[in-house]
């Protein structure tokens, strides 16, 4: 496939920007350098430093764009798959259930059909609720008061089956739980289990997410530490939006992360319960030692 060059008044990582968002089809890594006049290997890191994304992972976002504004509309999802570009109607199905948070046709019904089971606790932190769908963990919060969290629940996921479970008849839930619970210190044994996650977000928020699950316990990293970490120095304030968005309380442990100049900065649970995460992770690190 030849890629038309696009406008030689932008630069280079401008003009490849450009680029994705009107070829068609998407070009490939060595044609898309190509066009711009700079090698593969240096468009893949400058692209990155820049926007904070692969140009493959921006293709993919741009895609999955596509994807949902074509389930709204399209009258089938096979339609809406082709629609928006994509081959194979198998292959949709593996990539974007992780970013779609559910599968394209489940989407297309705005959740409905999905079960989600939820339970909460009482912690040294607040109130604990931890939901689950077939998928995996998809909201783990915090809070004053069992009905707010609930709430806020049910307005994230409108379309879909919500039901409180006794976590003591739910093994994978209860293990779940157990997970959590022992990351603040009111759990009796360590985490065992890894923690499948069902959620939705862009390749970017991944990144940011993941980077911050590698902060070792007791430690803290700044904004710009992890936008160093995942290449994309330029976009300490899309690391901080990433981490404002986190909807999993401890298991991303966006509590980990603060300013450069050593504040606590935000936290979606409130400033009081990081300032005590941190304290008690630091606290245990340093009995440890």
């Amino acid at each position: 496939m030849t890629v038309k060059p696009a406008s030689f008044d932008l630069d280079p990582l401008d003009r490849a920007l450009a680029l994705l968002e009107s070829a068609d089809p998407t070009p490939r890594l060595p044609e898309l350098a190509r066009a711009v006049g700079l090698s593969p290997s240096h468009l893949q890191r400058a692209f990155r430093k820049r926007f904070g994304v692969s140009p493959a992972e921006y293709a993919q976002s741009r895609k999955l764009k596509q994807l949902k504004s074509a389930l709204r509309a399209a009258p089938r999802v096979a339609d809406a798959i082709y629609d928006a570009g994509y081959g194979s109607g198998s292959r949709v199905y593996e990539k974007t259930g992780q970013l779609l948070g559910m599968t394209p046709a489940d989407y297309k019904r705005g959740g409905t059909g999905v079960a989600i089971r939820y339970t909460t606790l009482s912690t040294a932190l607040g109130v604990l609720l931890v939901a689950a769908s077939a998928r995996g963990i998809c909201a783990v919060t915090l809070g004053d008061s069992e009905n707010a969290l609930v709430t806020g629940l049910r307005q994230e996921f409108p379309a879909a089956t919500v039901e409180r479970v006794d976590a003591g008849r739910d093994e994978w839930l209860a293990a779940m739980i157990d997970r959590v619970t022992a990351e603040i210190g009111t759990g009796a044994s360590p985490p065992v289990v890894d923690v499948p996650i069902d959620i939705r977000a862009s390749a970017f928020q991944w990144r940011v997410w993941q980077a911050l699950q590698h902060i070792p316990r007791g430690q803290t990293r700044s904004y710009a530490q992890i936008a160093q970490t995942i290449g994309a120095p330029h976009a300490v304030r899309a690391v901080a939006s990433a981490c404002a968005r986190n909807r999993l309380a401890i298991v991303v442990p966006c509590h980990r992360v603060i300013r450069a100049d050593g504040s606590l900065g935000g936290y979606r649970w409130g400033i009081a319960r990081k300032r005590a995460l941190l304290e008690r992770e630091t606290s245990k690190r340093t009995s440890r030692s």
